[in-house]
């Protein structure tokens, strides 16, 4: 396992062309709790399920839709579900009929979305030093799955030629909102495939409205929190700008794969910081940023009921609990 910034740097350095695809992962985040659309998934199933193992679009669960759309790029048997305990029996629903399964990788308490990436970084790193970490959250609607993967396709081609970078998803805005991170424009980078390749000024996590608006106005984008790096890049971000959750993480090494995974998961955990990866690494090292803007998709983050309702009105769809869903302030909520 690598553990020094030293050798963190020389194997980003030395590692194996990707451009195979096989040293490629996709890790899917499926551990938040879901707080602000419990009164809707409450409605629909009568129990406090998380919204990413509710059907709410379609005909099938967010967690699975995401799962299907990866699936296109890469197999199953590198695909990494980053839950959280008490989640197990939705998981196990959700995953009975695969074959092969991803893995599942269950965190022991909530510490933030760094956490989630960066135990995902080291897991991974351990089983495959070449790899490549595709992030993708599991509660987002997406209206296309063709054209979206072809984009994440074409961020992995840039990334086989400068593997130093995080390069995220940035989707247009509709209207200046302030509970999304927001990408500034830099200069055009040349790209691989049709995707516009840019590097990122600055990056804004959930903005005052009046610097949304002004965001909005000079053409930044959303975060989808859609992103692609090597491994090492990201725990080497890790060791750079949460040193405390680093140092916990990078002792899981010698236990990854081993009986004792788990305990020493629960270990790590136990004292570890919580932070949220836009705050504490994106906005905290734009250099290392790119940003694909996406074209001809569909995207919205499913985190309010609004978003939900007014998601189901733009593809036409009446699901029979929506006509019983009475009107809330939470409903009403952005």
């Amino acid at each position: 396992m690598i553990g020094t910034m030293q050798e963190l740097s020389t194997a980003v350095s030395s590692a194996p062309d990707s451009s195979d695809r096989g040293h490629v992962w996709a890790v899917v985040l499926a551990g938040g709790q879901g707080i602000r659309l419990r009164e809707l998934t409450r409605h629909v199933y009568g129990d406090d399920r998380p919204k990413q193992y509710a059907v709410l679009t379609g005909s099938k669960s967010l967690l699975r839709q995401t799962l299907d759309r990866v699936s296109r790029l890469v197999p199953r048997q590198r695909i990494v579900v980053v839950t959280m305990a008490g989640h197990s029996a939705y998981v196990t629903a959700e995953l009975k009929h695969e074959a092969p399964a991803p893995h599942v990788l269950e965190q022991p308490r909530d510490r933030g979305t760094a956490a989630a990436v960066l135990l995902a970084a080291h897991w991974i790193l351990a089983r495959d030093p070449a790899a490549v970490m595709v992030v993708l959250p599991s509660d987002h609607f997406v209206g296309e799955d063709e054209p979206f993967m072809g984009h994440v396709g074409d961020v992995l081609g840039f990334l086989d030629r400068q593997g130093d970078r995080i390069v995220l998803l940035g989707a247009e805005p509709s209207e200046p909102e302030t509970d999304y991170g927001w990408i500034e424009l830099g200069e055009s980078l040349p790209g691989s495939g049709p995707s516009q390749l840019y590097r990122v000024r600055h990056f804004r996590e959930k903005p005052s409205q009046a610097m949304a608006e002004e965001l909005y106005r000079a053409g930044a984008l959303w975060n989808t929190f859609v992103f692609a790096s090597r491994a090492t890049v990201l725990v080497e971000a890790g060791s750079d700008c949460l040193p405390a959750l680093h140092e916990r993480l990078v002792r899981l090494s010698k236990f990854l794969g081993t009986e004792h995974e788990r305990w020493a998961i629960r270990q790590a955990y136990e004292l570890s910081p919580r932070a949220n990866f836009s705050q504490a690494v994106l906005e905290r090292c734009p250099r290392k940023l790119a940003v694909v803007r996406l074209s001809a998709v569909s995207w919205r983050d499913l985190g309010t009921p609004r978003r939900v309702v007014k998601t189901l009105g733009e593809l036409g769809m009446q699901p029979a609990w929506l006509s019983t869903l009475q009107p809330s302030p939470v409903l009403a909520a952005r």
